[in-house]
Formats: C-alpha cells, sequence, structure tokens
C-alpha cells in the first residue's frame, strides 16, 4: 500500500472517529434534551399544583377574615343602632299622638273649608241676584226714556208732516246728504244766525 493510501486510510478513519463522536455528541443531546422536556413538565405540574394550593390557602384566609370582619361589623351596626332603633319606638307612640291630632286639624280644616264654600255660593247666588235686578232696572228705566223720546219724535213727525216739511227734504251732493230749500230773504235766527226759514214760508 502506498503512502497515499495509507493517508487516504487515516483520514477515513479520523473521520469515521469524528463521525461516531459527533453521533455520541447527538445522542448525548437528545437524552439531555428529553431529560430537560421531562424535567420542564414536572416542574410545570409542581407549579401548577402549587398555584392551586396558594388559591385555596388565599381563599380560605379571605373568608375566614370575611367572615369575621362580618361578625364584627354585624356587631358594631348593631350596638351603633340599638339606642336609634329605641328612639324610633319611641316614636311610634307619638306618631299616633301626632296622627290623631293631624285628623282632628284635617276634620276642623274640612267643616271650616265646606263653611267658606257655602258662603262663597250664597255670596255668589246674591251678588247674581243683586246685578240681574240692576240690569232689569237699568233696561226699565232706559225703555222708559226711549218711549218717550219715540214719542216726542213721533209728534214732531206728524207737525212735519201736517205742515208739509217732509215733502221739501230732498237729497244734495254726491254723498246724498239730506237738504231743504230755505228763503235767504227771511229773518236769520239763533245766536250765530244759522236758522233759516224753509222756502215758502
Amino acid at each position: 500500500m502506498s503512502g497515499a493510501e495509507e493517508r487516504l486510510y487515516g483520514l477515513m478513519e479520523i473521520a469515521e472517529q469524528q463521525q461516531a463522536a459527533v453521533q455520541r455528541a447527538l445522542d448525548g443531546l437528545a437524552e439531555e434534551r428529553a431529560a430537560l422536556a421531562q424535567e420542564r413538565r414536572k416542574l410545570a405540574d409542581e407549579a401548577s399544583s402549587l398555584e392551586e394550593r396558594v388559591r385555596e390557602a388565599v381563599g380560605a384566609a379571605v373568608t375566614t377574615a370575611l367572615e369575621q370582619v362580618g361578625k364584627e361589623g354585624v356587631a358594631t351596626v348593631r350596638k351603633a343602632t340599638k339606642p336609634m332603633l329605641e328612639d324610633l319606638a319611641g316614636l311610634a307612640g307619638g306618631m299616633a299622638v301626632a296622627e290623631e291630632a293631624l285628623r282632628r286639624i284635617v276634620a276642623w280644616a274640612s267643616w271650616r273649608l265646606l263653611g267658606w264654600i257655602v258662603a262663597l255660593t250664597v255670596g255668589l247666588m246674591l251678588f247674581g241676584w243683586l246685578s240681574s235686578t240692576a240690569v232689569v232696572w237699568w233696561d226699565r228705566t232706559t225703555v222708559s226714556q226711549l218711549r218717550g223720546e219715540i214719542a216726542m219724535l213721533q209728534a214732531n213727525h206728524a207737525a212735519w208732516v201736517k205742515a208739509g216739511m217732509l215733502d221739501k227734504i230732498t237729497r244734495c251732493g254726491p254723498n246724498r246728504l239730506p237738504c231743504v230749500a230755505i228763503n235767504p230773504d227771511a229773518v236769520k235766527y239763533g245766536n250765530s244766525g244759522d236758522y233759516r226759514v224753509l222756502k215758502g214760508y
């Protein structure tokens, strides 16, 4: 065998040795990884178990503390409210007296209100009667005065018809106002001379 072949075989042997060493290292790493994974699972299980135990212990401690605080709070509230409850019991009797007094006041106020309502109703009826009497009296007086004026106007009308004065009334101007013909040569009458004699007299 030549020197080159010996070197080649030597290199191959070294490569095989290194490959075997690498394989052993890989196997060791795989075993170590499996051991670490198992250890990690074990630690996770222990942590979960520990967390559950801690939660239970804290819950029990909080429940106990709350029960104790609740008992003490109830006792304190009872102690603090005892005088008030006793006062309220005393007030119940006072309230019965006050209720009776209030009932008497309401009854008195009801009768008084009824009296006011009756008085107001009578007053309104009296006012209505007086008002209607006054209106009737005023109507009668006014009617009597109007009858007198009508009688006077009818008498004047009859005299004017008899004298022929109404025949002389005509309508003048664009507004068709009543007017009569006058005698401009006749004497003027009145303080201002505003009365004239009709034409033909």
